[in-house]
């Protein structure tokens, strides 16, 4: 499971955004999560709950927000996109194996609530 190790970089990240900004607490974190990055939501949030009650004072009562990104895939051949989940790298619409992940795999801090 290196959803903990994940959570423990995001808690670094946002504390050391909040010293930069004199945030004395932090109510939200927004992550957003590509469809194919390898990253279990539901692990991500235990990790989540367990870490912040247990290591970081300033994030202790923030809550954490999950936006999914869609994995699509772009074809060479035929300049079309579909979603990766669904088809896999073989193009559905001309068959071509000439395809790369165009969206899907990001791990981002998109936002961070405090006060």
């Amino acid at each position: 499971m290196h959803e903990l190790g994940v959570v423990f970089h995001v808690i670094k990240t946002v504390e050391e955004a909040a010293k930069e900004n004199r945030l004395t607490e932090i109510e939200a974190v927004t992550l957003q999560i590509g469809e194919v990055s390898g990253v279990v939501e539901s692990y991500l949030r235990n990790c989540w709950k367990w870490a912040v009650e247990k290591r970081s004072e300033i994030l202790k009562d923030s809550a954490l927000v999950v936006e999914q990104i869609p994995a699509v895939t772009y074809c060479e051949d035929c300049e079309k996109t579909y979603p990766t989940v669904e088809h896999g790298k073989i193009c559905p619409f001309c068959g071509s194996e000439h395809t790369y992940l165009q969206q899907g795999n990001e791990f981002l801090i998109k936002e961070i609530s405090g006060c």
